[in-house]
């Protein structure tokens, strides 16, 4: 008998027609001889609607009580969908993150899980029961609720499958898989049955939506095989695993992209080493993270140094570079906040050159200007202008012939 791991997020949930669409799904699986976990969302819309609830009564609320009454949007969802189970004749058992204690840390609003104990899911399995567990919230040491952030349900129900071992953990939501692209931008792009957990980790941490960047982590970090799916209509998805044969892995698996960039470089500053840490050492005390980076050398022994920062971070990112530039005796500061990422990513450049060529060419020939380049052992990202993104990412699905099953570079 498997034992199975599901998340279903707030539009799998989103009312009591979709509660009891998911109570005949996972009836009919534990009918069948699975041992389910089944780990909720809170309604879609809730979270939303308890903020703004939070904030009519004090701007700036606190987070540990923001923490508290967040929690409570889950917590009715638990409630329904066992009581859905219980009527299709399915025993069922609701708990909080409280309940099983899913200890994390007391980064109210954010926290990470440290530890779950699951002894208590395990009798409830062996007693025939299907357990019904909150996503999204935990409890620190002191006995304090805390959440996870957006998109931590999916952490929860990887971090149970971990503790509990699970066959497999299924996160569905309202995609039917991980896709080559956006298919809002190439609707000729295509689900993959499977992709590796480096390739997920790369395109969730470039701006692929699909599943929260940590629960991708966690998975690879304890082997939980994962697979995306809908909620709204059958097939079966997209596995993300470890790598089986690279001898067949697809030369190229997706294009991902992110808007929320900016640019800034400091012209003109000292050659001499310490400068870079001194400037990047300034935007890290203001907990700005950084993402690509670029130095060039002038023949006047001075350089010029360029970086990339999230686009709701540009302004403080250049007050603070303008200051440095005062203290360096700097030539200027300048920035674009109009830029976008481009990457391909993909297990199989390990063992094929001429990919960033290929990535090159075709940009060129759609008259795109390169602004910055960073690449990694499965991954090509560069800058172009934001007016460029979608003819970019249309013509390299092209390029790398990722409509076609089986695709390979052009």
């Amino acid at each position: 008998m498997s034992l199975l791991v599901q998340k279903y997020g707030g539009t799998s949930v989103g009312n009591p027609e979709r509660i009891n669409a998911v109570a005949d799904k996972v009836a009919r699986l534990r009918k069948s001889g699975h041992d389910l976990v089944v780990v909720v969302s809170a309604m879609s819309g809730e979270t939303d609607r308890l903020i703004n609830l939070a904030k009519s009564i004090n701007a700036d609320p606190p987070p540990r009580e923001l923490d508290v009454l967040l929690a409570t949007g889950e917590q009715t969802t638990i409630a329904l969908l066992s009581m859905a189970l219980e009527k299709r004749g399915c025993p069922a058992r609701s708990y909080t993150g409280y309940q099983v204690h899913i200890r994390t840390d007391s980064a109210f609003g954010k926290a990470r899980i440290m530890q779950i104990d699951e002894k208590r899911i395990h009798e409830d399995l062996k007693k025939g029961r299907v357990v019904v567990v909150a996503g999204f919230q935990g409890v620190d040491e002191d006995g304090n609720i805390t959440t996870l952030g957006r998109g931590g349900s999916d952490t929860t129900g990887v971090a149970l499958a971990a503790a509990l071992k699970a066959d497999e953990c299924q996160i569905y939501s309202d995609v039917d898989g991980v896709y080559t692209t956006d298919p809002r931008i190439v609707s000729e792009a295509r689900r993959l049955d499977r992709i590796t957990f480096e390739e997920m980790l790369e395109m969730a941490s470039l701006g692929s939506k699909v599943l929260q960047l940590r629960s991708v982590e966690f998975a690879g970090k304890y082997r939980v095989p994962l697979r995306v799916l809908s909620s709204f209509q059958e097939g079966p998805g997209t596995l993300i695993t470890y790598e089986e044969n690279e001898m067949e892995a697809p030369l190229i698996s997706g294009i991902a992209f992110n808007r929320d960039e900016a640019k800034l470089t400091i012209r003109g500053v000292p050659d001499k080493p310490g400068i870079a840490a001194h400037i990047l050492g300034e935007i890290g005390k203001a907990n700005i993270n950084v993402d690509m980076i670029v130095q060039n050398v002038a023949a006047d022994e001075t350089t010029d140094f360029t970086f990339t920062v999230h686009r709701g971070e540009y302004q403080k990112s250049f007050e603070i570079l303008e200051r440095v530039a005062q203290t360096l005796k700097a030539r200027e500061v300048t920035g674009d906040d109009k830029i976008v990422k481009i990457s391909v990513v993909g297990v199989g450049m390990r063992s094929h050159a001429g990919i960033a060529s290929e990535m090159f060419k075709a940009l060129a020939k759609e008259g795109i200007n390169i602004q910055m380049i960073s690449t990694s052992e499965i991954k090509i990202s560069v800058v172009v202008d934001e007016k460029y993104l979608e003819l970019g990412v249309r013509a390299l699905h092209s390029t790398f012939g990722l409509e076609k099953p089986g695709h390979s570079a052009a």
